[in-house]
């Protein structure tokens, strides 16, 4: 069954881009007599770039604290804090920082039309009710998350994303400059999501020609940036947050596979941010994903990069079976790497294995 696939339908590029987000809100801002709320990363809360928000009138900043995973609890936090103040539903929702306030700026806009807590809405296309209108600018690339439909969530049962076509954002503003400053390794594990994207993308049944001409693109520009000895920082990050963008649209024509099913049992239990627990885990899948893990492997060694090993030791079997009922319970994404029989080849034994391994 083909699948409809909505994506952003507005998209700023370029470096300086964000000294334009004053005059993309004017016009939001002639229509509405409401707020714009902000929500950005507390990381920033003594940088420069607090000072270049265009806040006028009633607009207010809500900081995010992204040291967990997003969670539902936090979403509907938010959600509450929004609706509970005296300035109203907001005519916009504006997410500035990484892959996590991408998530938490798609899921508040849901959740502000939409009753209920988020954990119920969990799944694909659960929402009723469009959401606020949002923004999202990132300030790491690799996620996709500013592309994507699914604003990703650990609820308290599962991690599992609100997908639909209420999800992606309504614009996004793309600047370079804004990841100039990301220290090595988190721009390292957040790269290496888009690149881990592109791999998953192009090895399941759910690929295509736009899917494969999305992660081919993507993917060649992943390898310049984190192989090539005589790019600029300056070329490197612009590549990089288009490797993130076409890599985001490459998953959401196809799926994502082994190695992202295995990340968000990690994630869930020992709350590894989402690109590091990714690494953790490609770190050991050459039997799956081959010549891809072996390049992944030159890239942490020419980048001198930290992948944590060993930490499947000490762990209880409650924690290795929480991890693993996780993990097999992504029936979408083992499906796409190993196709409708993929119970024949995929056991929870096979899982733990992979796990011990870590």
């Amino acid at each position: 069954m083909y699948r409809v696939i909505k994506s952003v339908p507005k998209c700023l590029f370029g470096k300086g881009s964000f000294n334009q987000l004053g005059d993309l809100l004017e016009e939001k801002r002639r229509n509405s007599d409401s707020c714009f709320v902000f929500l950005v990363d507390d990381y920033f809360k003594d940088k420069p770039i607090v000072k270049r928000i265009p806040l006028k009138m009633a607009d207010y900043i809500i900081w995010v604290n992204v040291d967990s995973e997003p969670k539902t609890s936090v979403v509907d936090s938010i959600r509450d804090q929004i609706k509970n103040s005296s300035e109203g539903l907001p005519a916009a929702v504006i997410g500035i920082g990484g892959g996590s306030v991408m998530d938490y700026a798609k899921a508040v806009s849901v959740m502000l039309t939409n009753i209920g807590s988020s954990s119920e809405y969990q799944g694909l296309n659960l929402a009723k009710n469009q959401g606020v209108y949002h923004i999202g600018i990132p300030t790491l690339s690799g996620t996709g998350a500013e592309v994507s439909m699914t604003a990703v969530l650990t609820g308290p049962e599962k991690k599992l994303g609100i997908k639909g076509e209420y999800t992606p954002f309504d614009l996004i503003v793309l600047d370079p400059e804004l990841i100039n400053d990301t220290p090595k390794n988190q721009r390292f594990y957040t790269g290496m999501d888009a690149y881990i994207h592109n791999v998953e993308s192009l090895n399941g049944i759910n690929k295509n020609c736009i899917s494969e001409s999305y992660a081919i693109q993507s993917q060649a520009l992943c390898r310049e940036v984190f192989l090539n000895n005589k790019i600029t920082r300056e070329e490197a990050d612009e590549k990089l947050m288009v490797s993130s963008y076409f890599g985001g649209l490459s998953i959401g024509h196809s799926e994502v596979g082994v190695c992202h099913a295995l990340s968000y049992g990690l994630s869930y239990v020992l709350d590894f941010h989402h690109g590091i627990a990714n690494c953790i885990a490609f770190n050991q899948l050459e039997d799956i994903y081959g010549e891809a893990v072996s390049d992944f492997h030159k890239m942490v060694e020419k980048h001198n990069i930290d992948i944590p090993h060993g930490i499947s030791k000490g762990l209880t079997r409650e924690q290795f079976e929480k991890m693993t009922t996780i993990a097999f319970g992504l029936d979408h994404m083992w499906r796409h790497a190993f196709g409708p029989d993929w119970g024949k080849q995929v056991s929870k034994e096979k899982i733990i294995d992979w796990y011990k391994r870590m």
